[in-house]
């Protein structure tokens, strides 16, 4: 059954506030191979004009994928997950994500469409500091594939 399209345009309430700690960059760095000082040295990061290490570019996946959930789990739409598989992801930073922060994440749901029997669920998280200030969009696409995909 075809996803409900009156879900385009429903952004859902913000997350709540989740608060990046530089372990947490660290260990993000470390499992995905990145070496930059930046993510691992306050004063490496302090000398390159940052307030404290810096998580590397795709940490913001953390707080997108973790609001996903919230459309995964919303029994109106009937998504059935286990049909599911992540089609794309893209960011566009407004600033790095730095230790300290304390952030929330409000989910969109920008389109949904079908090709050849399957839904794609296009989301927008807009990942805002604690003054409101955006910090990251990052976009995803879902795939849901259809019964005889």
């Amino acid at each position: 059954m075809p996803l409900d399209q009156s879900f385009i345009g429903r952004a859902y309430p913000p997350s709540p506030a989740y608060e990046v700690g530089r372990e947490k960059i660290r260990e993000f760095a470390l499992a995905i191979g990145e070496t930059n000082p930046v993510h691992f040295d306050p004063e490496v990061a302090r000398g390159l004009g940052h307030e404290d290490v810096i998580a590397p570019p795709t940490f913001a996946v953390v707080l997108s994928l973790k609001v996903n959930d919230v459309i995964v789990s919303d029994p109106e739409l009937g998504l059935d997950y286990g049909r599911v598989v992540h089609g794309d992801q893209s960011f566009v930073h407004h600033r790095p994500i730095r230790a300290g922060d304390v952030l929330s994440t409000v989910l969109h749901v920008d389109n949904i469409t079908s090709r050849m029997g399957n839904d794609l669920l296009a989301l927008r998280a807009e990942i805002t500091d604690a003054e409101g200030a955006p910090v990251t969009t990052a976009k995803s696409t879902l795939v849901v594939r259809g019964e005889g995909a």
